[in-house]
């Protein structure tokens, strides 16, 4: 029950697209309560499982509202950075893979904003082995992220970017 009343950290675009999601999935229910409203009507059989299809897609869509609405009204906006030059929600991070010799840039958000689709860069969560790993992260240090599939990737930061 504590996570429920646990503060959800999002920077400003993160919060945009969530409320854009949650319009989005307003706009989904309507439509999909119409469709039962008219399957209902018209429908005597009542084993028909396109009926049963549709209560399931409109209850789906019913649990994902009352979700993005519980987690913006947690939402605090990331406005101002008081970093120290640390990796901290918000942060576009420039990341070596020393495994691969490839580098990559990412921002750290919260898991809530990082499962919501869109944005210009992929998105780390701070529950993710990386973001557990990044957070408080200085430019130059690095770390080694342990794989469920037993191998390890080792990373070095290379620049943190607000």
């Amino acid at each position: 029950m504590a996570q429920a009343t646990r503060q959800v950290k999002l920077t400003r675009e993160g919060y945009e697209r969530l409320q854009k999601t949650l319009d989005q999935e307003m706009a989904r229910l309507a439509e999909a309560t119409r469709i039962l409203q008219e399957q209902m009507e018209t429908n005597s059989d009542t084993e028909d499982t396109g009926l049963e299809d549709a209560k399931r897609e409109k209850m789906n869509i019913e649990a994902r509202i009352e979700e993005l609405e519980d987690t913006l009204a947690r939402a605090t906006v990331i406005e101002d950075h008081e970093h120290d030059g640390r990796v901290e929600l918000g942060a576009i991070v420039n990341l070596a893979n020393e495994t691969t010799k490839k580098d990559m840039k990412v921002q750290v958000v919260s898991a809530a904003e990082a499962t919501v689709t869109g944005g210009s860069l992929p998105r780390v969560s701070e529950d993710s082995p990386v973001g557990k790993e990044l957070m408080g992260r200085k430019k130059g240090e690095s770390f080694v992220v342990n794989l469920d599939n037993g191998k390890q990737m080792k990373y070095k930061v290379k620049s943190i970017d607000y």
